[in-house]
């Protein structure tokens, strides 16, 4: 690779950017980073009918929270743009003439109401799915079969045009891709594409070529569904003269089931999200929630999203951001389609929280506990993070199995009180309330040695005292290691709870 390597993301403002969008992004920067090259972004807004107020600002938005910024294109600045393919209408016009001179491209004067009514009559005729073709052409209006003079006059006059494609007959086009391996198509399968329209427009093949080559683009890493299109891609480079980037399509996502795409209904029908960030829909004002809002850390997001069609070959699951550059690679990218497993989405998120720094969980979550109405020093939230992240999903699961170290129990495991308390011993637990009222300091390592101490003296055993315990604290059995959470509460709120635990256990017996 002697050229410096470049990649783009170029996506459409049509909507919020499905997960799918965001594993294309992400492979063309670790791509891109891989090999000390540039990943660009670029916003295809030629089609000006689909446009969406606020798609533009959500991608952007989206690949910063991503980690994934480009290193130059809309919102970033850069040697080759503008990069909003709308503000580079005027150059297109002068390619497609470029196309037309050489006669590789034509006018076409048929209105969209006159195609309609000749593919409506082909089909009367039973012939399913007429396209304009190098064999239709020649009964449809155009300029390669109507006269120069009737060409000029309708330019004249302001008839309606496009420009299209002159699909050559009986041509076989072959290109390798870095995923598929040699891939090639037989010319009369396809049909002539408009590449420019009246008022200026390019379509997405020629505008895509054209900044592709102006952008020094070297590898187009892009979905599978710009596969069928890409035999066109591969005859402009050949009419433009122009050296072709490398064409690398990826694997669709399937849906859990993986039978189809995933797509926003699958995440509605199953309950997941299927964008980063929150959505709401400007015509409508449907709202989807995102990755980010519904409690997910971008690392985790984006170690998913990696291994959705690529694997390091190795047993290793959790990468940052720089090791996935360093391991990734386009050759481990599979052909076919990945299936996308929620809970296994889920088990990253709950991987990178266990794995965050108890001081950067605070800054997380320091939100979520004002909401909640819980105030702390950020010593005592470090605390309680270390102690309930390794049972939270999400960051917004903290604050809730913290609820304890800040307000009375909700409600105690009075079964397993139940079960666990023996009324005979009753004054052996009164002393203990006495070991803990005269501990100093109160800490876990003290705290667990005065247990261990009272056990011996009583002659009790774990089970016998450890429940009792636990229940009082937090009200219930399960959580973090109980002599860790005393010492978090305090020796005043632990002989308070203590007392009440022994009197409930006390009249659940009677």
């Amino acid at each position: 690779m002697s050229k410096k390597i470049r990649t783009r993301f170029a996506p459409s403002p049509t909507g919020p950017l499905h997960m799918g969008g965001v594993r294309t992004a992400l492979y063309c920067y670790l791509f891109a980073k891989k090999h000390d090259g540039d990943f660009i972004l670029r916003v295809e807004d030629t089609d000006q009918t689909r446009f969406v107020p606020g798609a533009e600002e959500y991608i952007i938005e989206t690949l910063k929270w991503c980690g994934i910024e480009p290193n130059e294109g809309v919102g970033f600045g850069g040697n080759f743009g503008p990069y909003r393919q709308s503000e580079r209408k005027e150059m297109y016009a002068e390619y497609a003439q470029m196309l037309l001179e050489k006669g590789d491209a034509y006018y076409a004067f048929d209105t969209p109401e006159e195609l309609d009514e000749w593919r409506e009559n082909m089909k009367n005729q039973g012939k399913p799915s007429p396209k304009y073709d190098p064999i239709t052409r020649q009964y449809l209006k155009n300029s390669l079969h109507l006269s120069e003079d009737e060409v000029k006059r309708r330019l004249a006059a302001g008839d309606p045009w496009v420009i299209r494609y002159k699909m050559p007959r009986n041509e076989e086009v072959k290109f390798e891709d870095d995923i598929r391996g040699i891939v090639s198509f037989q010319t009369n399968q396809l049909d002539d594409k408009v590449l420019l329209k009246s008022d200026g427009m390019p379509t997405y093949h020629l505008a895509n070529v054209v900044d592709d080559h102006l952008m020094k683009i070297t590898h187009v890493i892009r979905g599978e569904e710009w596969l069928p299109s890409t035999p066109l891609h591969v005859l402009l480079y050949k009419s433009f003269g122009w050296d072709m980037p490398q064409f690398a399509h990826l694997p669709l996502i399937l849906k859990p089931d993986g039978k189809g795409k995933l797509s926003k209904r699958d995440g509605d029908r199953l309950g997941f999200p299927v964008f980063p960030l929150n959505w709401t829909d400007p015509n409508t004002g449907e709202e989807s929630v995102g990755y980010k809002e519904r409690g997910f850390l971008p690392e985790a997001f984006i170690n998913m999203l990696a291994f959705l069609g690529w694997n390091p070959g190795t047993e290793q699951e959790i990468f940052s951001l720089n090791e996935l550059v360093e391991a990734f690679s386009i050759e481990r990218v599979g052909k076919s389609g990945a299936r996308f497993d929620f809970e296994k989405t889920k088990w990253f998120n709950q991987q990178y929280i266990k794995n965050k720094s108890d001081a950067k969980l605070v800054e997380l979550t320091h939100e979520l506990f004002s909401g909640a109405g819980y105030q702390a020093t950020n010593e005592k939230l470090e605390a309680i993070c270390s102690l309930t992240k390794e049972r939270a999903t999400f960051l917004h699961e903290i604050p809730d199995l913290a609820y304890y170290f800040f307000e009375d129990i909700r409600e105690f495991d009075e079964k397993n009180l139940k079960k666990k308390w023996k009324n005979e011993h009753s004054e052996a637990f009164r002393s203990l309330i006495a070991d803990f009222n005269n501990l100093e300091p109160f800490q876990a390592n003290k705290i667990e040695q005065t247990v261990k101490a009272f056990m011996e003296t009583h002659s009790l055993g774990f089970g016998q005292v450890l429940p009792i315990l636990r229940i009082s604290m937090t009200g219930t059995m399960q959580g973090p290691p109980i002599f860790s959470v005393m010492e978090v509460l305090g020796k005043a709120t632990c002989l308070e709870r203590l007392e009440k635990g022994l009197n409930l256990a006390k009249e659940l017996q009677d």
